[in-house]
């Protein structure tokens, strides 16, 4: 049984939370919220409900123009071969290519590689739907004996490569299903000039439990943007991924030798040195893939993991990084190597000085970290160092010779303008902010923060935040959830992989928060540090976007792991808090309304009332190849 003190802290905190949305959003938009939870409580919202409602092909009249597909006028739009390297079954074979013939774009060529060891059935299939559909076309391939390439996937895929002419070409599988107007889609997606790789968003085929229904769509996986560091634990591009054909060639094509991650070796050697705007994201489901195709990490085979290890080492070696790959629980781990001269890191602690709260942080910080280049900047206020307990604290971690005390003017708390009088004193290459009610788990975590803000064009690492009870607290934050910005992953089990293994992988991320985040200095100072008109919420969102905005990236990791005793330094919440909370999210949303209702690491089909769960609708209007929904469905 719950124990009624729980109940009432929960209930007591669900109220604070109501009294300050009502403060800050008016009554008229808090009533709105009301009724779209109570809308929730009465409608299904299982992916069946959400495919019935939204999941609508878009017209041809809409979607496949040649104004509407990017062609020149009077011109074709973007040519589109799909290969296909394995015949597989033949039952997936005539499913794959059902689905092409009721595509609304009729300019789409299928070339199926027949080998050797292609089974009499599929060679069956193979020809009969050839017969019926002269854009279907068989490729031939002779044996080519390769010990790294064990099951010819790599030799058939390249023999369809070459005798492919379409500007753009994919990747198929058998039994891969594309919406009706996939292809159109795509065509749009990839017929801007400086567009070099489009992908979609996808999910499983189950076969159904009714005899009546052949099969079940389940297992959305809706996708991300590009996310290169996501890219380095998982496939995270999967299907349906549509390259430019000279470029495939031009990188060396499909490499035997990565048996079961031939496809996640192409798109990482594909889009080494790409700018972010060369690879659109088409969050829509285009692509149903047979369920038994999908495995961890998103390899081709279930054994592909140590050939994607491979695969990533290579690439993070071509990019002047130095890491090992270990297996993880939903892809691959990367173990950074230390930087041959460390950064020195200013480590900036705010603290009231309250040896209750913070004595376990400094005692991590400085006891247990094995980080040698560093600084620590305590950040008090005169009344800190005038009480007897609290000075004896601080003059005691004064003693240690990498330990400074900042000494600021009694006034109201603002994170803000504090963290800016330390950083300003700081004199280390990295600043890394730091709550006092923190607790680092592993000595090391420090080192890993340095590491990845040490990485080309990653300007600040955040880390995994633990609750006293071994739940998560912070898996990084997602843009919009919420309201303004919510943390990913939020009271999990510790562990546990999440959707699509978001809690266990390291990925770029649109924000971290400020309870641990590193942060390079000059980056910090060039984008004008937190902001002081944000005393209490969300300036570390704002410093983020910021440095987004500037050009560089973010980057969650779980290889730094503390446990956050939340706003234990803060004390309890009162009537000023609230109103200052509300505030600022208005300033917040005032300033960057747009981004945060579009957080390029999630996706609108995505709630931002729940993380992860279905949008009920989704954010973006189906009039062309990047929205989901039906046509007429705008919430943004």
């Amino acid at each position: 049984m719950v124990p009624a003190s729980r109940v009432l802290r929960v209930a007591s905190r669900d109220l604070r939370r109501a009294i300050d949305l009502l403060t800050a959003e008016g009554g008229a938009k808090f009533a709105r919220r009301v009724a779209r939870r109570l809308y929730r409580l009465v409608v299904p919202r299982s992916y069946a409900a959400w495919i019935r409602r939204y999941d609508r092909p878009v017209a041809p009249q809409r979607l496949g123009s040649d104004a509407r597909c990017g062609a020149p006028p009077g011109g074709s739009p973007p040519t589109i071969d799909l290969l296909m390297p394995e015949a597989g079954d033949p039952a997936g074979l005539a499913a794959t290519a059902t689905s092409l013939q009721r595509q609304t774009a009729p300019d789409w060529r299928l070339l199926i590689a027949l080998g050797p060891a292609t089974p009499p059935a599929a060679l069956r299939a193979a020809s009969t739907v050839a017969e019926h559909d002269r854009r279907i076309r068989l490729v031939r391939t002779a044996p080519e004996p390769d010990s790294a390439d064990a099951d010819g996937f790599a030799a058939a895929a390249n023999r369809l490569l070459a005798e492919a002419d379409g500007s753009f070409v994919a990747l198929l599988g058998a039994g891969d299903a594309l919406a009706p107007d996939a292809v159109a889609a795509m065509q749009r997606a990839v017929a801007r000039p400086d567009t070099v790789l489009a992908f979609s968003d996808e999910d499983v085929l189950r076969r159904s439990r009714l005899p009546w229904r052949r099969a079940v769509r389940a297992d959305p996986w809706f996708k991300p943007d590009f996310n290169p560091a996501l890219m380095l634990g998982c496939d995270a591009v999967g299907r349906l991924a549509v390259l430019r054909r000279d470029r495939v060639v031009a990188v060396g094509g499909i490499r035997p030798g990565f048996c079961g991650a031939e496809e996640y070796d192409l798109v990482l050697r594909y889009t080494r040195g790409l700018p972010a705007a060369a690879i659109r994201h088409v969050p829509r489901i285009l692509c149903h893939r047979p369920a038994e195709v999908r495995h961890p990490g998103g390899w081709r085979r279930v054994d592909g993991a140590a050939a994607a290890r491979r695969a990533a080492a290579e690439h993070l070696a071509a990019i002047g990084t130095v890491a090992t790959l270990e297996p993880g629980p939903a892809g691959n781990r990367v173990v950074l190597a230390a930087p041959r001269t460390a950064p020195r890191v200013s480590v900036l602690v705010a603290t009231t000085g309250r040896p209750a709260v913070a004595a376990r942080c400094f005692h991590t910080l400085l006891k247990g970290t094995d980080y040698q280049a560093l600084e620590v900047l305590v950040l008090v206020s005169e009344a800190a160092t005038a009480d007897p307990e609290r000075a004896a604290f601080l003059d005691g971690l004064a003693a240690d010779a990498r330990v400074r005390l900042v000494v600021g003017p009694d006034r109201p708390f603002n994170y803000s303008e504090v963290n800016n009088r330390g950083a300003a004193q700081a004199t280390g290459d990295v600043l890394c902010l730091l709550n006092d009610d923190t607790e680092a788990l592993r000595p090391d975590w420090l080192a890993g923060l340095a590491a990845r803000v040490a990485q080309p064009g990653v300007a600040a690492a955040g880390a995994m935040l633990l609750y006293p009870d071994g739940t998560i607290q912070h898996a990084g934050v997602l843009l919009g959830l919420g309201g303004v910005a919510g943390h990913v992953g939020h009271r999990e089990p510790r562990g546990s992989a999440g959707p699509f293994g978001r809690l266990a992988l390291e990925q770029d991320v649109a924000a971290v928060t400020a309870a641990c985040m590193a942060v390079r200095t000059e980056v910090f100072r060039a984008v004008g540090g937190l902001d002081e008109g944000l005393p209490l919420a969300y300036n570390d969102v704002d410093l983020c976007l910021r440095i987004r905005r500037a050009g560089w990236r973010i980057v969650w990791t779980p290889a730094a792991e503390l446990v956050h005793h939340e706003s234990a330094s803060l004390g309890r919440h009162d009537t000023a808090h609230a109103i200052r909370f509300a505030e600022d999210v208005r300033l917040m949303r005032h300033r960057w309304g747009p981004d945060l209702d579009a957080d390029p690491y999630y996706n609108a089909n995505l709630s931002l009332d729940r993380a992860y769960a279905l949008a009920f609708p989704p954010r973006q209007r189906s009039g062309g190849a990047d929205g989901p929904g039906p046509v007429g469905a705008l919430t943004r």
